[in-house]
């Protein structure tokens, strides 16, 4: 092999009009449209993940339920840091997701916030780590890629789309708006050639099913469990999903 092709085979390395190569497995979204533009055929382990919802509930977590769903069923955990909301669990088990691989960890301040997503990732426990940083400098997404790469783990940070223009050493970024109705992804950035079109999700029927949180002591009416993304269907009452892991 000559210096110039064992350069280009480096998985850090790809051509403009490719998409790069991956060497940890992917994890299928079960989007067929957002795969096929995904390298490796879907969500990436062994990096980071930003999505960045218009508003929250928008769907951030249904797209990421065919996903949560598959790792559970491996018998790997499921690790929800800091997220805004009570998880709904009537609808993550409709999903598919087994409650059993479900952990919640509640922080109190940002830094804690970081702490838990790096050493969870560090852990190479988790088949997935969902987190909500409130704020979050360069240098410290850095430290979490870093962290990322370390794991075969589907990490993923849900932020604002105020950060829209900030700089990310995330492997991947994914803007979710709403176009016509659906649900529409617009890949920011991702490890191969620009993507120049809006990619509407719709579901297949085997992962047409919602995932959603329920907002509890929130809301400033004093009004509890109004429901974000709710499914379509009569659910039983929600209750809190808590994990044997927890920051206080």
């Amino acid at each position: 092999m000559s210096a110039l092709a064992a350069l280009l085979s480096h998985p850090a390395i790809w051509r403009g009009g490719e998409l790069g190569r991956v060497t940890t497995p992917s994890v299928p979204s079960g989007y067929a449209e957002l795969d096929a533009e995904l390298p490796g055929g879907g969500w990436p382990t062994a990096a980071l993940t930003e999505i960045l919802p218009q508003h929250e509930g928008i769907g951030e977590l249904r797209i990421l339920g065919h996903a949560l769903a598959n790792l559970a069923a491996q018998g790997r955990w499921l690790a929800w840091i800091a997220p805004p909301y009570l998880p709904y669990a009537p609808a993550l088990q409709a999903a598919g997701i087994d409650l059993s691989h479900l952990m919640v960890i509640r922080t109190r301040t940002p830094r804690e916030t970081l702490w838990a997503v790096e050493q969870t990732l560090r852990s190479q426990t988790c088949g997935a780590v969902l987190a909500w940083p409130d704020r979050i400098a360069y240098a410290e997404l850095r430290r979490l890629q870093l962290a990322a790469e370390g794991s075969n783990t589907l990490a993923v940070l849900f932020r604002s789309q105020r950060c829209i223009t900030e700089a990310t050493p995330a492997a991947l970024r994914l803007r979710l708006d709403t176009q016509g109705g659906t649900l529409a992804a617009r890949i920011l950035k991702r490890r191969g050639g620009v993507l120049g079109r809006t990619i509407n999700l719709t579901p297949s029927p085997v992962v047409d099913r919602s995932v959603c949180f329920t907002q509890t002591n929130s809301n400033p009416n004093g009004k509890n469990n109004h429901v974000v993304d709710r499914p379509a269907f009569p659910a039983p009452a929600a209750r809190s999903v808590r994990a044997g892991l927890s920051i206080n």
